[in-house]
């Protein structure tokens, strides 16, 4: 038995030090930072002070969560109406073809998040690739205004997050039993038919988890919105950034990390008990 247990410990062991010390840690000193007070200079003065919290309520900021959590809405169901039908295609594939197509999904991540991101601004700027081949082709008079609005950190949101939405899908799609579908064809099915009530009933786990994958980064993400919206487009995920870097106000910002935490996880547990639930009742 306490050979047993030296095992586990000597597995286990290395893991979980590294979420203690480079996950569990900084929460910890989040955690502490919002309820600290904040110095006449910046200075942290250690007495519990739940102000930030409360001064995260005034409608500015919940307009930035609002936006924050749509931007973060429509970029997750983009990629799911882009994604999944690639994902389909991909697991329907031959293996050859198959190989072939899943590089192409992985290699966006072989390349920096912050080139790739900059990429997308020379090509939508008003000097940039698109204005310049519509302007020289005479189709437009003056640039348009491509960058620095919603529209394009959505586009950069899509572009950036569509793999973490196709890869979960292709797991889920190709492990579907096709016989299944034969069966629903057989059973006087239509295509649309066959899809609604066989194919994607079953690949809900996929959906979810890219859905997931796809909403909780998008909706803290602050590069694509710096970058591509412009101080026209601020996220809360900027909000933080702009706390901790312009305005050393780490308390406020440690506050508003917590908020969005306590958020997306409520939200998680939420969805937990509700498809729980629904588990029970097939049952």
């Amino acid at each position: 038995m306490r050979s047993q247990r030296a095992t586990i410990a000597t597995l286990v062991g290395p893991a979980a030090c590294w979420l203690g010390v480079f996950m569990f840690a900084p929460l910890v000193i989040i955690l502490v930072f919002s309820v600290t007070t904040r110095g006449e200079y910046g200075q942290t003065i250690y007495a519990i002070d739940f102000h930030h919290y409360v001064q995260f309520v005034d409608r500015l900021y919940l307009l930035i969560l609002a936006r924050s959590f749509y931007v973060a809405g429509v970029t997750t169901l983009v990629t799911l109406m882009i994604g999944y039908p690639f994902a389909y295609y991909v697991a329907r594939a031959p293996a050859e073809k198959r190989n072939f197509l899943l590089l192409l999904i992985v290699i966006p991540f072989w390349t920096n998040f912050l080139l790739r991101t900059y990429a997308w601004v020379v090509i939508l700027r008003a000097e940039g690739v698109i204005n310049s081949i519509l302007t020289g082709v005479g189709l437009i008079d003056k640039p348009l205004a491509m960058l620095y609005n919603t529209p394009s950190v959505i586009l950069g949101s899509v572009y950036g997050f569509l793999p973490f939405m196709v890869l979960p899908l292709y797991t889920s799609i190709e492990k579907l039993d096709w016989s299944l579908i034969e069966a629903a064809f057989d059973l006087g099915a239509r295509p649309w038919q066959a899809f609604l009530r066989v194919t994607l009933p079953l690949t809900l786990p996929g959906i979810v988890a890219g859905s997931i994958l796809t909403f909780i980064p998008a909706l803290g993400m602050f590069v694509i919105p710096d970058l591509m919206g412009g101080a026209k487009t601020v996220l809360v995920g900027n909000l933080i950034q702009n706390q901790f870097l312009t305005a050393r106000n780490w308390q406020f910002g440690s506050a508003a990390s917590v908020i969005l935490m306590a958020l997306v996880i409520g939200g998680l547990l939420v969805y937990g008990k509700i498809a729980g639930f629904e588990e029970e009742k097939k049952r």
